[in-house]
């Protein structure tokens, strides 16, 4: 696994590095063996060190984890606290439904240049693409779903229904809960 590890404005000496990189490894291949990187970023506030740790363990998954304290050894042992709860989590739910074989529909994803309400547009003109991706839709369960958009902190996930093949979405709302689109219901 790729270990970055930076500072916002502030310097990380060799034994801080060093701690991070043996903690981080340490916590992750706990889980996951293959997991692919992990970045975990510095920076210095007004009550000490303030910690982002961001780990892509494979397949979609990306769990994030942030850590305060007045020294920095503290602050990243509660930021990897809580990469390594959400990754347990992941990895528990995993196991249990190992026997569910999820097939992936592959679709392109587009991202649109943002229009500024003062420019005038043209009713004919087209939105602007700055980005094509390729992107996989998986088959799981909602709740499957929810755990996905909460280990990669996600606004958004469209899923595959498990239960019935339809393709459904899960987002977070504005009061911080989590809205569930699922359009077969309604038909």
């Amino acid at each position: 696994m790729d270990i970055t590890v930076k500072g916002k404005q502030m310097d990380v000496g060799q034994a801080l590095r060093t701690h991070t990189e043996d903690a981080v490894a340490a916590a992750v291949s706990k889980y996951f063996d293959r997991a692919i990187d992990s970045t975990v970023t510095y920076s210095k506030v007004n009550s000490g060190f303030h910690v982002e740790i961001v780990v892509h363990a494979g397949r979609g998954v990306t769990v994030h984890g942030t850590g305060e304290a007045a020294e920095a050894y503290p602050a990243v042992d509660a930021a990897l606290e809580r990469v390594a709860k959400q990754l347990r989590r992941y990895h528990r739910k995993l196991v249990n439904h190992h026997a569910n074989a999820s097939d992936e529909m592959h679709v392109a994803q587009y991202a649109i240049l943002a229009q500024n309400e003062e420019e005038e547009v043209a009713v004919e003109a087209h939105p602007a693409i700055v980005a094509e991706m390729e992107h996989s839709i998986s088959t799981m369960s909602v709740s499957d779903a929810v755990m996905r958009l909460d280990l990669g902190n996600l606004p958004v996930v469209m899923f595959k229904n498990g239960a019935h093949g339809g393709l459904n979405v899960v987002y977070r709302r504005t009061d911080g809960n989590v809205g569930w689109i699922d359009p077969a219901v309604a038909s």
